[in-house]
C-alpha cells in the first residue's frame, strides 16, 4: 500500500523528513504544510506547499501527518491537537516530560481512533531502544549514554540569544576517558562534568565585549555551567567555512553481568552521523509507516518506539525480511 504524507514544519528536520519521503518506494508526498506564507517557502524537490490551516480540510487525502516542530512550545501543542484528526509522529525529546506528553497525546489519538507515535528520533528513540533491551537481557547492569561529537542545535540556539553574538555552534564532545573507563567495563560513577565537554565557536558584533560574552556562555544554567566549556571566536567566514553542517552522533553502552555474576558482558551501540536532521528524518518516516499499518489493523492511541515491532518500520513483507534479514 502506499502512504500518503503530510509534513508539518519546514525546518531542517522537516527538509531530512521530505528527503526519506521521497526516497521511500511505499510513501508519497502530498504536501508540506508551514505557518508562514506558502508563497515563501521554496522546497527542495518541489513539493507542494500549504497553510498549515489548510489541514482542516484535508483530512481524507492524508494517511500520516509527521510533526517538524520543537518540543519546547510546538509538540506539547500540536500532538494533541493533530493526533485528534490524522495519524501523526513527532520527535518530542524533553525526557522529563515524556509521561505528560504521552497522556495527551494518547486521550486525543484513541477519541479519533487515530494513531500518534512521540518522541521517535535517535535520542529518545533509537537510544531508548537499546537502553531497554539491554536492561531487559541483563538486569544487573548499568547504562550509559554520550553524545557527540556533534553540534547541539539547542545549545547553539541559547549562545546565539547573547548579547553581542551574530552566530555560533556548540559541539558536544564525550570525554574520551570516561567513555574508555566504561567500554572496559569498569562501571565508574560519572558525574554530568566528567562525562562531557562543551566547545563553542562564537562569532561576535564588531566591537562586542568577548570576555562578558564568554563569562555569560560558561555560567549559562542548565547549558554550560555544570560542564568544562571552552569558548573560541571566529570570524563569520570561518563559521560558514568549517562549522556549516549538523553532524551529531553518540553511544549507549550497556555494562552488566551474567545471571550468576561469573561473566561480564559489555553491550554498544553507536551512530556517526553527518546531518542530524536527516537521519532524525529517516526515523520519523519509518515510524510514520508503521503508524499507518498499525491503524490500518485498527489499533489507536498512543505509542513510543517500545510498542512498535520492528518489521512494522519496513517496506518489505514479512517473508522477504525474515530472508534478508534473520
Amino acid at each position: 500500500m502506499t502512504t500518503r504524507i503530510g509534513i508539518l514544519g519546514y525546518g531542517n528536520l522537516g527538509k531530512g523528513v521530505e528527503k526519506a519521503v521521497n526516497a521511500a518506494p511505499d510513501m508519497e508526498l502530498v504536501g508540506i504544510f508551514s505557518r508562514r506564507n506558502p508563497a515563501d517557502v521554496k522546497t527542495v524537490s518541489g513539493a507542494k506547499v500549504y497553510s498549515a490551516n489548510d489541514l482542516d480540510n484535508m483530512t481524507d487525502d492524508i494517511d500520516v501527518l509527521i510533526l517538524c516542530g520543537g518540543s519546547a512550545t510546538d509538540l506539547p501543542v500540536m500532538t494533541p491537537k493533530y493526533a485528534a484528526k490524522f495519524n501523526v509522529v513527532d520527535s518530542f525529546d524533553t525526557h522529563a516530560k515524556v509521561p505528560e506528553h504521552f497522556a495527551n497525546v494518547d486521550k486525543a489519538a484513541k477519541e479519533a481512533n487515530k494513531i500518534a507515535v512521540i518522541s521517535t528520533g535517535w535520542d529518545p528513540g533509537m537510544f531508548s531502544l537499546n537502553r531497554l533491551y539491554a536492561h531487559s537481557i541483563l538486569p544487573d547492569g548499568k547504562d550509559y549514554t554520550f553524545w557527540g561529537r556533534g553540534v547541539s542545535q539547542g545549545h547553539s540556539d541559547a549562545i546565539r540569544r547573547i548579547e553581542g553574538v551574530v552566530d555560533a555552534r556548540q559541539y558536544t564532545v564525550p570525554v574520551p576517558a570516561a567513555l574508555e573507563a566504561v567500554r572496559n567495563g569498569e562501571n565508574p560513577e560519572l558525574t554530568t562534568r566528567q562525562k562531557h565537554t562543551r566547545e563553542c565557536y562564537v562569532v561576535a558584533e564588531e566591537g562586542a565585549d568577548l570576555a562578558r560574552i564568554e563569562k555569560e556562555i560558561k555560567e549559562m544554567p542548565n547549558y554550560f555551567s555544570d560542564y568544562d566549556t571552552t569558548v573560541t571566536f571566529i570570524t563569520e567566514e570561518e563559521l560558514l567555512a568549517n562549522h556549516a553542517g549538523l553532524p551529531h552522533g553518540g553511544s549507549v553502552i550497556y555494562s552488566g553481568q551474567s545471571a550468576d555474576g561469573s561473566s561480564k558482558h559489555v553491550i554498544e551501540y553507536s551512530l556517526k552521523l553527518d546531518s542530524n536532521p536527516e537521519f532524525t528524518g529517516s526515523i520519523l518516516t519509518a515510524f510514520a509507516r508503521a503508524a499507518a499499518k498499525l491503524n490500518a489493523e485498527g489499533a489507536n492511541g498512543c505509542k513510543t518506539a517500545f510498542d512498535i515491532a520492528p518489521a512494522y518500520l519496513s517496506p518489505l513483507s514479512g517473508e522477504e525480511i525474515r530472508h534478508q534479514y534473520l
